[in-house]
């Protein structure tokens, strides 16, 4: 089983385009030792030729080019991509969608009746694309079945609610519903292997932590290195816990979380903020994280289970 991280950070990408904080400017210079992310994606495949694609980034297009396998060229119109499954309705992880509208058949999308819901209505995504492509829906069930995507072949999923608001343009606002956002359980049924992957994560509940301490890999919230990051950089009146992510640092923060997780699991954190310190290679943050045996998702990194 294969998981290709498309996209390793967070909405904006990294440098953001209209951001000069110190790690944006610095990657812009050359003055830190960084590389650049594009929006958090990942695709994931048991054959390497059939894949699902886990969150449409803004930034598709560019992925799909750096990512051979996602274009086998089999025809003279051809896509790896078998099907479409959203965590949420977040703008960075839909807007993708529009970019793949030249199909000749309609486009698999799996996600909750709530996602599916807030992208045919409030952001008519599925709508616009009826005009193209079309969209043929597989509403997410929540009740711990797992199922294998359409045309992605030896892969097994699981949607796991998460506690998390909807996007700002959900009518549903300040009103959240279970199946707003999800982690994805990944399943190989070979091997039995699985990999929790979850970019919005909040808060863990005992519940959370026995799955994932069963997993091979968790592929988790990277976002902020501190629950008031944005706050103290001038850029945002809100902490972590109001935008839905779990700070890596401090009491109860990811990395202590993690930290109680067997040593057999590989911890890796996604969806990382042009805010957070641990985007440069050689910070005391992006040290204490190796000190804890936790590694920082990259575009392009590789993943097998």
């Amino acid at each position: 089983m294969h998981i290709r991280v498309l996209g390793s950070a967070a909405g904006g990408g990294f440098p953001q385009w209209n951001c000069n904080c110190a790690n944006c400017q610095g990657l812009r210079t050359g003055t830190v030792k960084a590389r650049a992310r594009t929006q958090s994606s990942i695709a994931v495949s048991a054959n390497g030729q059939d894949w699902l694609l886990v969150n449409a980034s803004p930034d598709v297009l560019q992925q799909v080019r750096e990512h051979p396998p996602l274009q086998p060229a089999r025809a003279v119109r051809d896509s790896g991509i078998a099907a479409v499954l959203l965590m949420d309705a977040q703008i960075d992880h839909v807007t993708g969608l529009l970019m793949l509208r030249e199909r000749s058949t309609p486009l698999p999308l799996l996600a909750t009746p709530e996602v599916l819901s807030d992208i045919g209505n409030a952001l008519p995504l599925t709508r616009v694309l009826s005009h193209y492509c079309g969209v043929a829906e597989h509403p997410l069930p929540l009740d711990g079945r797992a199922i294998e995507p359409p045309g992605v072949p030896g892969l097994q999923v699981v949607a796991v609610a998460l506690d998390s608001q909807p996007p700002p343009y959900s009518p549903f606002r300040g009103r959240p519903r279970p199946g707003d956002n999800i982690g994805l359980l990944l399943k190989n049924p070979q091997s039995g292997a699985q990999v929790f992957y979850a970019p919005g994560l909040g808060a863990l509940t005992p519940a959370l932590r026995a799955l994932m301490a069963g997993c091979h890999t968790v592929l988790v919230d990277g976002t902020f290195w501190t629950e008031d990051e944005m706050i103290r950089l001038g850029l945002s009146k809100k902490r972590a816990a109001e935008m839905g992510h779990l700070p890596q640092s401090g009491p109860g923060g990811m990395l202590s979380e993690l930290s109680r997780l067997p040593a057999s699991v590989r911890k890796v954190l996604i969806h990382i903020n042009n805010t957070n310190p641990i985007l440069i290679e050689d910070s005391p943050e992006r040290a204490e994280l190796v000190r804890h045996g936790v590694e920082v998702a990259h575009d392009g990194m590789v993943i097998h289970f």
